[in-house]
């Protein structure tokens, strides 16, 4: 007759395998993981307007901080690209070179055609605003705003930033 080791409850006759709540723990694992996955993979055209809005509102700071070290006139203004039919991007005027980067990180970003920042170089700008939308979600529109003596931020008005109390 087999004997079995200590603390093992198995014996010849008994059917091997896995137990319900071992194959349920597994499975949602396997969820989890599927869910984490996915989400990390979307990118939305609503998360790509938003990269597209921090990101002009920092180089706005920058060209502003440039042209007031500088002491020279900075403007920044959309203009469409020449090489790809209806595709925009953006220009520093002003900046000596390298200058900053001119194109968004999304190629369906588009902002107010016609319109023109100027950045300095005085310390107190005129409060500025730029809207910002996409071509596949129309209905959303962020602005990237300053007040004139605060930092340009975006918000989902067109109102200049409201300065605190």
């Amino acid at each position: 007759m087999r004997t079995s080791a200590a603390g093992n409850k198995r014996c010849s006759g008994q059917a091997r395998g896995f137990t319900l709540l071992e194959l349920l723990v597994v499975v949602a694992l396997i969820a989890v993981a599927t869910a984490g996955v996915g989400f990390s993979l979307r990118d939305s055209a609503d998360s790509a307007l938003e990269r597209d809005a921090e990101r002009l509102a920092a180089l706005l700071e920058t060209g502003r901080a440039q042209a007031r070290a500088n002491g020279l006139p900075v403007v920044w203004r959309p203009v469409e690209s020449a090489g790809n039919a209806g595709a925009q991007s953006f220009v520093f005027d002003g900046l000596p070179p390298p200058g900053l980067p001119s194109a968004w990180l999304a190629e369906t970003t588009r902002a107010t055609p016609g319109l023109a920042i100027t950045l300095g170089p005085e310390p107190l700008i005129e409060p500025q605003s730029v809207a910002l939308s996409s071509l596949q979600s129309p209905d959303k529109t962020l602005w990237v705003v300053s007040d004139g003596l605060r930092p340009f931020r975006v918000q989902n008005q067109r109102a200049p930033a409201e300065r605190a109390p």
